[in-house]
């Protein structure tokens, strides 16, 4: 079964943006990561990553089709982007909503998720483990 890892805007510059914020591992050692923690639950984990709103969109679409699941960071499309919310809310597959920090314990605007009310649940505030975390639900609770 294979599971989408999607990442959103500036996510791409962790390990260099802000480490006492998002830490110093680099989104490649969170794919590294994530992707073993889902080989040892027989998921095959495939990771995209994108700066621009669009080709985001279309990976969760083709995701509803291919994949079993979805675990997306949208980064601040989060708090911004009706597309994505439309996107999830069309999807097949379950989406979960995952961030490295806390948006909660943050400033205001960061504090509204268009897309926690679509997604299946959403982890936060784990640092990397978020993603873990994530790869754990849907090991456990997807169809086999």
């Amino acid at each position: 079964m294979k599971i989408l890892l999607l990442n959103g805007p500036n996510l791409n510059m962790l390990g260099q943006r802000e480490p006492g914020l998002y830490g110093s591992q680099t989104l490649a050692d969170i794919e590294a990561q994530t992707g073993a923690l889902a080989a040892q639950h027989g998921l095959e984990l495939e990771c995209l990553q994108s700066n621009h709103e669009g080709v985001l969109v279309d990976a969760i679409q083709r995701a509803g089709r291919e994949m079993a699941g979805v675990i997306l960071n949208a980064g601040a499309y989060t708090h911004t982007s009706v597309a994505l919310r439309d996107a999830v809310l069309s999807c097949a597959a379950p989406v979960l909503e995952v961030h490295l920090t806390n948006p909660h314990a943050r400033e205001s605007f960061r504090q509204v998720s268009l897309l926690s009310g679509a997604a299946k649940g959403v982890i936060a505030g784990f640092g990397a483990e978020s993603y873990a975390l994530a790869v754990l639900w849907l090991a456990r609770n997807l169809p086999r």
